[in-house]
C-alpha cells in the first residue's frame, strides 16, 4: 500500500520541528491527512444541503402561504369597512399586510429534519465527523432565512395586487423583506431547541402554539390606540407590537427610526431568548447524545 493510500490513525501523533509539523517518525512523509474544514466551510455545507431538500419538499411550503393568504383575505373582505369608518384616514389592506407575513414567516424552519437525522442516527455520525457543533444548527438556520425570504414574496405581492403601496418606496420595500426574514428567523430557535430536546417531530410541531399568544394579543387586527383594557395593557409589554409598527411604518408615514429600532429590539429579545435555547439543547445533546 502506498503513502497516499495508507490510513492514519486518531491515536497517532505529529510532532513539530521549526515551527512545522511533519508526519510521525514511524509514517511516511507525505502522507495525507484529514483535516477540519473552516468554521464558514461547515456552515455553507450544512446550509446547501438544506437548501437542496427545499424542492423537494412542496408540502412544506404550500401550507405556511395557504393560511396567511387565506387570512389576509377574510381580515380585510370583513373588517376593512368597519375598520376604515371607526378609524378615519386608516388604509386596513395596508395595516393587514404585515400581520399575513407575519403568519407567513413565524415557526418556519428545517427542524423537522434535525428530527430526521436524531433518529436516523445521520445526526450522531456528524458529531462523529471533524465538522464544527455550531454550523450544524446555524447552518440550517441560513437555510431557513432563504425560505423565509422566498414565503414572503408571495405575500408582498398579494398585497401589492390589492392595491397596497410603500410610501418608503423600493427601499422600504426590501428592508420590508429583510425585517420580516430577520423575524422568522428568529423564532426558529424554538423550533431547534425543541427538535434537539425531544427528537420529536410532534413536539416540534406544538412550537408553532407559542406564536399564536403573541400574534392574537397584539396589533394584529387593531391599532393600539383601538384596544382598551387588559388586551391595550399586554399588547404594550408584547415584542411583535413593535414588529408590525416597524413593518407598518414602512408602509405608511414615511421613514421612523424610531419604530424601525423598536423592531428591531423585538427581534433580537426573540432571537436572543431562542437561539439561546437551541444552543443550550446542543450542547446538550452534544454532551449526553
Amino acid at each position: 500500500m502506498s503513502a497516499l493510500q495508507t490510513p492514519v490513525r486518531p491515536d497517532e501523533k505529529s510532532f513539530v520541528s521549526n515551527g512545522r509539523e511533519t508526519a510521525p517518525a514511524h509514517r511516511p512523509a507525505g502522507t495525507i491527512e484529514a483535516r477540519p474544514a473552516g468554521f464558514w466551510s461547515d456552515l455553507w455545507s450544512v446550509a446547501l444541503r438544506s437548501l437542496r431538500a427545499l424542492p423537494r419538499e412542496p408540502e412544506l411550503l404550500i401550507p405556511s402561504l395557504i393560511f396567511p393568504v387565506f387570512f389576509f383575505a377574510v381580515n380585510i373582505g370583513t373588517l376593512q369597512d368597519f375598520a376604515q369608518r371607526g378609524i378615519p384616514g386608516l388604509d386596513y389592506r395596508a395595516f393587514q399586510l404585515p400581520t399575513a407575513i407575519i403568519f407567513a414567516v413565524t415557526g418556519v424552519s428545517r427542524a423537522h429534519a434535525v428530527v430526521t437525522d436524531i433518529q436516523s442516527g445521520y445526526f450522531d455520525r456528524l458529531l462523529m465527523s471533524p465538522v464544527r457543533r455550531l454550523p450544524l444548527v446555524l447552518g440550517m438556520m441560513a437555510a431557513d432565512f432563504a425560505q423565509i425570504i422566498i414565503l414572503s414574496v408571495p405575500v408582498i405581492l398579494l398585497g401589492l395586487l390589492v392595491g397596497v403601496r410603500f410610501e418608503t418606496g423600493l427601499l422600504g420595500l426590501l428592508l420590508f423583506l429583510l425585517i420580516s426574514g430577520f423575524w422568522g428567523l428568529a423564532f426558529t430557535g424554538f423550533s431547534y431547541a425543541m427538535a434537539l430536546k425531544t427528537a420529536s417531530a410532534g413536539m416540534v410541531n406544538t412550537t408553532f402554539m407559542l406564536f399564536l399568544p403573541f400574534v392574537f394579543l397584539t396589533t394584529a387586527t387593531l391599532p393600539l390606540e383601538a384596544l382598551t383594557g387588559w388586551m391595550a395593557t399586554i399588547a404594550r409589554f408584547n415584542p411583535m407590537t413593535y414588529l408590525l409598527a416597524g413593518l407598518r411604518s414602512l408602509l405608511y408615514g414615511g421613514w421612523q427610526p424610531a419604530l424601525l429600532m423598536q423592531a428591531a429590539g423585538a427581534i433580537l429579545l426573540v432571537g436572543v431568548v431562542s437561539i439561546g435555547l437551541a444552543l443550550a439543547a446542543l450542547r446538550g445533546r452534544v454532551t449526553h447524545g
